[in-house]
This record gives C-alpha cells, sequence and structure tokens, in this order.
C-alpha cells in the first residue's frame, strides 16, 4: 500500500505530462486554421490566423474583450464565415458548410436552456434532431445526466435547478451528441468564485473521460492555466503565443504577454555585459543579472513576477539584484501576502510571500524598509 486513498478520476496533471502531440512531427491536427481573416465593417476581429489544435487537447483562446476569440470560434462553429483563409477539420475544409453539417458543438456563455423544456428534454433535443431511436435517446440522457452529476433531477425545468446546475444541463445538451469537438465560450462566467472553481476540475475530468478535443474561449487567465494543455493568447485579431500554460507564463513572448498573463515588474534598460548564459542589464533602477538572449548594446526588459522576489528585511549578502525599498501598502490573500513596495518616488514593485506558517502578527507593515531580491534565474529578458 502507498497510503493514498483510490481514485477514479483521471489525474489530469499526470497525463499532461506525456500528452503533447504537437511536438511530434507525425501528428495530423483534428483543427487547422490556415491563414483565417475576418472583418467587420473597418474592423479587422481577425486577421490571417494560422493555427492547430489536436485530438484530446484541451484548447483556450485567452485575451482581453474584442482580440478576436470569440470570433475565431464562430467561425469554426460555423456561425460566421472567414473572408480569407481555411478551416480544416479532419483533413477536410468545412469553412462553407452550415453549422449542423459540422461535428461540432458550441456551449454559450447564457447556456440558452429551453425554459419550457424538463432537463430530460433539453438534454434530448439534439439527439431527437439526429433522429435516434427513442430507446437510444432515452439510454444517453441517463448516460449524460450521471456524467454530469445531475441524477434524478431529469424532470425539473431550467428555472428550478441553481445556476451551477444549469450550467451542467447545458454542457450535456451539447455533448450528448458526441461531436468531434466541443466549443465552450466563457462557460463558467456566470458562476461565483468558489463554483467556478470546483467546475473547472469537472470539466477536465469530463473532458478526459470521454476522450473528446475541448477549445474553450475566456478572458480568465487563471481559468485557463489551469483547464489548458494549452493556451493561445490573442491581441488584435492575432495569436501573439501559444503554449502550455507554464511556457507561457515563465517564458512570455513579449512585453505584452508577459503583462496579460499574471502581474509582472518590467525594467527597461540596456545590456552592457554578458558572461556565459548571464547578461547584465543596466536600468534606472539597477544592475541586474539574468539568464537570456541578447547582444551588448540591445535595449531590452527585464520581467519578474512577484513571487519571483524576495523581501528581507536586513540587506543580502548578495549583492545582485537587489533593490532597496519602502512598504507602501500590502493585501492579506489568505495564501499569499502581496507587498506594495515603493522603491522611487512614484516607482513601486509588487512582491508576494506565501504565508508558509500560521501566525497573527505580521512581520512586515506599512512604511517598513525593506531590500527586495530575486535570482537570476527567475527573470526573463524580452527584446520586444
Amino acid at each position: 500500500m502507498n497510503g493514498r486513498a483510490p481514485t477514479s478520476r483521471p489525474q489530469i496533471g499526470g497525463i499532461r505530462e506525456t500528452f503533447a502531440p504537437w511536438d511530434d512531427p507525425a501528428a495530423r491536427p483534428l483543427v487547422r486554421f490556415d491563414g483565417v481573416s475576418k472583418g467587420f465593417g473597418e474592423t479587422r476581429a481577425v486577421a490571417g490566423v494560422d493555427l492547430a489544435i489536436y485530438e484530446r487537447e484541451f484548447f483556450a483562446l485567452l485575451g482581453p474583450s474584442g482580440c478576436g476569440k470569440t470570433t475565431l470560434m464562430r467561425m469554426l462553429a460555423g456561425f460566421e464565415t472567414p473572408d480569407a483563409g481555411r478551416i480544416w477539420l479532419a483533413d477536410r475544409d468545412i469553412a462553407a458548410d452550415p453549422p449542423h453539417r459540422r461535428p461540432v458543438h458550441m456551449m454559450f456563455q447564457a447556456y440558452a436552456l429551453f425554459p419550457h423544456l424538463s432537463v430530460a428534454q433539453n438534454i434530448a433535443f439534439g439527439l431527437k434532431r439526429q433522429g435516434l431511436p427513442k430507446a437510444e435517446i432515452a439510454a444517453r440522457v441517463e448516460e449524460m445526466l450521471a456524467l454530469v452529476k445531475l441524477e434524478g433531477l431529469g424532470r425539473r425545468r431550467p428555472d428550478q435547478l441553481s445556476g451551477g446546475q444549469r450550467q451542467r444541463v447545458a454542457l450535456a445538451r451539447a455533448i450528448a451528441p458526441r461531436p468531434r469537438i466541443l466549443l465552450l465560450d466563457e462557460p463558467m462566467a456566470a458562476l461565483d468564485k468558489k463554483l467556478r472553481e470546483e467546475t473547472q476540475f469537472e470539466l477536465m475530468t469530463l473532458q478526459q473521460t470521454l476522450g473528446m478535443t475541448f477549445m474553450i474561449v475566456t478572458h480568465d487567465q487563471d481559468e485557463a492555466m489551469v483547464v489548458a494543455d494549452r493556451i493561445a493568447v490573442m491581441r488584435e485579431g492575432r495569436i501573439v503565443q501559444v503554449g502550455r500554460p507554464a511556457e507561457v507564463y515563465e517564458a512570455p513572448a513579449d512585453r505584452y504577454v508577459a503583462g496579460f498573463i499574471g502581474d509582472v515588474t518590467l525594467f527597461p534598460g540596456r545590456i552592457t555585459a554578458r558572461e556565459g548564459p548571464l547578461v547584465r542589464l543596466q536600468s534606472d533602477d539597477g544592475a541586474f543579472d539574468a539568464e537570456g538572449a541578447g547582444d551588448v548594446g540591445d535595449q531590452v526588459w527585464l520581467a519578474v513576477r512577484p513571487e519571483k522576489i524576495a523581501v528581507h528585511t536586513d540587506p543580502p549578502a548578495d549583492p545582485r539584484n537587489r533593490i532597496a525599498g519602502r512598504i507602501l501598502d500590502y493585501g492579506y490573500l489568505g495564501d499569499w501576502t502581496t507587498y506594495l513596495v515603493e522603491i522611487a518616488p512614484g516607482r513601486t514593485i509588487r512582491a508576494a510571500r506565501a504565508n508558509a506558517t500560521r501566525t497573527v502578527e505580521r512581520p512586515l507593515g506599512c512604511d517598513d524598509s525593506v531590500w527586495l531580491t530575486f535570482a537570476p534565474s527567475s527573470a526573463v529578458v524580452l527584446s520586444a
């Protein structure tokens, strides 16, 4: 015995460690966008997007409102037609196919349940349109109710359910016809924080259990980081980076991605020296060492996440990458305390400290003098 309780749910983290079809030159994408563009009047919503999504992948489109992520999803669903480019599904160009002829289903943000139909009738709606026999429809509905943990609620109407239950009905209705790919448009936006976090893991488990391909659109960075195998960050109709959540967070492609995914401090400066993998950056805030690319004389930015910055009350012995400052304010978040540290008039840095021990007295407070440090390997050198 290893002391661990048995579990029937798939261990998503372990699965994701080995799931990487995009690294296999022989793997063929399930979905491929080739130079896809779409405009509305003078607005270019999607501008020449190339993207590949693989079978059984949980893929996230992430970006601010108006970046083109929903338009890209709607083109895959067939609700919008591209102005240019092709959309391939399993080696077939579907750009001109109507929605009902695509093995693609979309779960809308508003759920769009039929209020006059019961839960079971809502789930069965798409199955009836497929012309399946009544016995098969009934069996599939019961299967879906069990899958989304709504057993015994088939006779209720949507207005007799909680928000979380309505979301599960919409999800069951979308997956009941067994599409090749399920599209999720901000599916958890209407849920409270605690329910949203619980639902994220349920959604991941469901995707693995079904062996389906999921594509989610969201502006919530934390949500995308939790659920997705890979994330595509969009800006002004273009994809600026695609990668695993850890890759996008720890190695952002540029300042936009670094600032959009989580909090970050950017130090603008110039590379003054290189020694092996280390570069020396001269900034108005000091001289810093970091691991990264670049040549002497290059103007770059050094990106450092708050949790990578250590807070000290005494000057550290290592003179590298240390900055003196004063705590301007702080916020207690339970698992973390975030400090806003002033390092020069009008110039502040955020540092985060894990609350690893239970304590009543806070060791640091407003106006305390502190030193901030970070390791050279914790910073990212960005050229743009």
